[in-house]
């Protein structure tokens, strides 16, 4: 039996910050939010920008659909979203920084800059329903840039954390 848990704990490496696949997950989960304004592609909002058009109206029409998607989900579930995330996000705070196990300090420092851009996302359907799609472009574009910078603290913060936490536990 101790032989099996140690050729798992071997194979399946908890240790999240000298973790190759945890830094790719930190990337990928960046630049998917960054990439992916509210649901919509960055590259249809250049498009529908460059372009106009049949461009411009599939933009506006994509917009509503996930405006509508998104607000509806905060109105008919958010508190108990907002409860669940609260739950989950202190629970891994306390697991991870208070009894000191890593694998909950990476999935914090993954969610809780996640919520940020949650929030930041539900202000901005809120912002696009009431101008009605005026200045959309401009909202999108101020959104991704605020997403970009959440996400690039959460990057320096995760990775100066990364590595104090190598140097304190040192090699495997």
């Amino acid at each position: 039996m101790q032989e099996l848990y140690r050729t798992v704990t071997e194979v399946i490496d908890l240790r999240s910050f000298s973790n190759l696949w945890f830094w790719i997950a930190l990337a990928v989960v960046w630049s998917t939010a960054s990439h992916y304004v509210l649901g919509v592609p960055y590259d249809m909002i250049t498009r529908a920008r460059r372009d106009g058009g049949e461009a411009e109206e599939d933009l506006r029409d994509m917009v509503r659909v996930n405006v509508n998607r998104l607000l509806h989900i905060a109105e008919s579930a958010g508190l108990w979203l907002l409860a669940l995330a609260c739950f989950a996000l202190t629970t891994l705070a306390i697991v991870g920084f208070v009894y000191g196990i890593e694998f909950a300090q990476a999935l914090f420092l993954l969610g809780f800059p996640l919520s940020i851009v949650f929030a930041l996302s539900l202000r901005t359907a809120r912002r696009i329903r009431a101008a009605d799609g005026e200045g959309l472009h401009r909202v999108l574009v101020r959104h991704r840039l605020s997403v970009q910078a959440v996400g690039v603290v959460s990057i320096f913060v995760t990775a100066m954390w990364g590595m104090w936490q190598n140097m304190v536990i040192g090699p495997i």
